[in-house]
């Protein structure tokens, strides 16, 4: 009995019909039914869990539709921005990676990203150089930067190697170092005259702004 009354309390709540709550019980009846409420919710806490998880779904699945939303909205910078690095550039299919260098979660997943290049060479692939931690740690937006300046520079080729490089250093959350930054830029083949104009490339990562975090994909299809 205490559960249906919970549960009828819970829906005219939660549904914002506290009008209708107020003409259905009177003074009394809804204390009890407050004091029923929480001895159940005490008894069984796993309900607060569930509605927990269930408003953390929701909120996630808002933040969803409005990154798709941005990436329908902005579809030509995400596919034709001439300043994002790209391999493949003739695949059918794009899949689009955000990333920072710092984020450690983007930093697990190189490597299967690396094994998804190698074994799809018909699937274009652009890096997003998405610098969210700059604000904390200054050498993620040095490592975008000296990025689409070795892309700008020595192409395609030369940025994949770069970006490998960063991510081979195991170096994340603050640990970057100029100096991986320096020696990523040679490995990539940077020229001394080249590495004068590393600091002073000023990329334009800041077109979308509708993504939470560091580590993004998107996958569009693309016409014939």
């Amino acid at each position: 009995m205490k559960k249906h009354i919970l549960a009828a309390a819970l829906t005219l709540s939660l549904a914002g019909h506290a009008n209708a709550a107020d003409d259905a019980f009177s003074d009394t009846q809804k204390a009890q039914i407050g004091e029923i409420a929480a001895d159940y919710l005490r008894a069984h806490p796993e309900i607060l869990i569930e509605m927990s998880q269930k408003l953390q779904a929701q909120s996630q699945e808002k933040q969803r539709a409005a990154a798709a939303g941005a990436a329908l909205e902005n579809q030509d910078a995400l596919l034709n921005d001439p300043t994002s690095p790209v391999l493949h550039p003739k695949g059918d299919v794009a899949v689009i990676q955000f990333f920072d260098y710092q984020c450690i979660y983007c930093a697990k997943v190189a490597p299967t990203v690396e094994q998804f290049i190698r074994q799809n060479p018909d699937v274009r692939f652009i890096y997003k150089e998405w610098p969210i931690f700059g604000s904390r740690w200054p050498a993620s937006v040095q490592a975008a930067k000296v990025g689409l300046s070795v892309y700008k520079d020595g192409g395609a080729d030369a940025y994949h190697r770069y970006h490998a490089a960063l991510y081979a250093t195991g170096h994340n959350e603050g640990k970057l170092l100029d100096e991986d930054i320096r020696q990523a830029a040679v490995k990539a083949g940077v020229t001394a005259r080249q590495k004068k104009r590393l600091r002073q490339w000023a990329p334009r990562w800041r077109k979308i702004t509708r993504w939470q975090n560091a580590s993004a994909f998107r996958v569009r299809p693309l016409s014939s």
